[in-house]
């Protein structure tokens, strides 16, 4: 079998291992790539070692970290009482505060920040009656809203993986395409799944939303709060390596409590910094195996580079509904990389379409982030919460990519 098949034959069965089985897609792509690389490719390993990503495997290591103080001393719930805070009397708001919330936490670094506002944002749907389908649906698409953000981890894998490429990088570009294609989604989510009824209604101020915890920071959360936003200015406006602030940030906040520290450490989103870091090394392998330029070739074969863009949405977007989401976008991107050298296109136009189709679908139940959600619904609601999802999740699987592909070019 010709080299580039049997490299797109390994790639499909680590998706399908990945799936089936429930394992780390970053270890097959690590085990995958020294297999292919040594056996088929003829590469050394230090060649191998050449394509893992130092950078990218530090900053995600540093953002997860540093959240992790952020969840131990209160930071986060602090952030979360103000916003229910806001929305107290105003029923209509609560689903836009969570909408916000999450694009927020996801937009400065918070891979978790679903597992973070779903908890809240759920019970606060059943018990003031909203429809827990749209409310748990805003928050995923408010986290994908932010998910882009040069702060963020999509967006620091996006942003260094397209540098790694060659490809010229616009992080505003990238960023606000996902911003507003998620909210006109939220915005038809509210108006269809009855937000408008919530107009008018009010919490009692006898029953406030969450009275228990203080608003009052302590001295250690306003020095994790400060250095959080220490790291979104350096990070946005002085351009400094995310990577470092947030490894210093947080060495800094660990030596001031080094108990906080331990738990922060473990836990890291390994996870999530290995499957980033073996899918873009079997990558590195494929393009030394000439796979990514015979793909290329094969979908330039077409004549129609729209199409074939439009193909590649389709194929990130099923893919990521059952499998992982930043893996998808990198094999995705590293296809049509080849393919824009030879057209006019926006290379950056072409990979927000590329990256809102693989994760605009991370409603469906199967995707972590659905899940986060579908857990945290009443037992006795889950199975019809269930159905609720697939039916959404399938409607976002059919015309997203669409959408997003529209979204994008038809400006042009």
């Amino acid at each position: 079998m010709q080299l580039e098949l049997v490299t797109i034959a390994v790639l499909v069965i680590m998706f399908i291992i990945g799936t089936v089985r429930d394992l780390n897609m970053g270890v097959l792509g690590l085990a995958a790539a020294f297999a292919v690389g040594l056996a088929g490719v003829g590469m050394e390993v230090d060649d191998i070692f050449a394509g893992f990503p130092v950078d990218l495997f530090l900053a995600l290591m540093g953002l997860t970290f540093l959240f992790g103080f952020a969840q131990q001393n209160g930071s986060i719930d602090l952030i979360l009482q103000w916003s229910l805070r806001a929305v107290r009397g105003r029923i209509a708001a609560a689903p836009w505060i969570f909408f916000a919330l999450a694009g927020l936490l996801m937009g400065i670094g918070a891979i978790f920040a679903i597992a973070v506002v779903a908890p809240l944002a759920i019970p606060f749907a059943r018990k003031y009656r909203i429809n827990q389908l749209m409310m748990g649906m805003m928050v995923v698409h408010g986290a994908m809203a932010g998910a882009f953000s040069p702060m963020s981890v999509y967006g620091v894998f996006i942003n260094g993986f397209l540098a790694q490429q060659g490809i010229v990088q616009d992080r505003f570009l990238l960023f606000a395409a996902s911003f507003v294609f998620n909210t006109v989604i939220a915005v038809i989510l509210y108006v269809t799944l009855g937000g408008r009824s919530l107009l008018g209604r009010r919490i009692d101020d006898t029953d406030p939303a969450d009275p228990s915890p203080s608003l009052r920071p302590d001295a250690y959360q306003v020095l994790t709060l400060v250095g959080l936003a220490a790291m979104a200015v350096g990070t946005a406006v002085f351009g400094l390596d995310i990577a470092v602030l947030s490894i210093g940030i947080g060495t800094l906040l660990g030596i001031v409590n080094p108990g906080d520290a331990k738990t922060s450490l473990a836990g890291v989103s390994w996870g999530t910094a290995i499957l980033v870091s073996g899918v873009v090394t079997y990558i590195h392998v494929l393009q030394e195996a000439g796979t990514v330029e015979f793909t290329s070739n094969g979908i330039a074969a077409l004549g129609m580079p729209l199409l074939a863009i439009l193909l590649l949405c389709y194929l990130g977007g099923v893919v990521s509904a059952l499998a992982s989401s930043i893996g998808t976008i990198g094999i995705t991107v590293a296809i049509v990389a080849p393919l824009l050298a030879g057209t006019e296109l926006n290379p950056v136009a072409v990979v927000a379409a590329l990256a809102i189709s693989a994760t605009v679908v991370d409603v469906s139940p199967f995707s972590t982030n659905g899940a986060m959600v579908l857990a945290n619904v009443d037992k006795q609601q889950q199975g019809l919460f269930f159905r609720q999802m697939m039916i959404y999740s399938g409607i976002i699987v059919a015309l997203g990519p669409l959408a997003a592909w529209l979204a994008v070019f038809l400006p042009a």
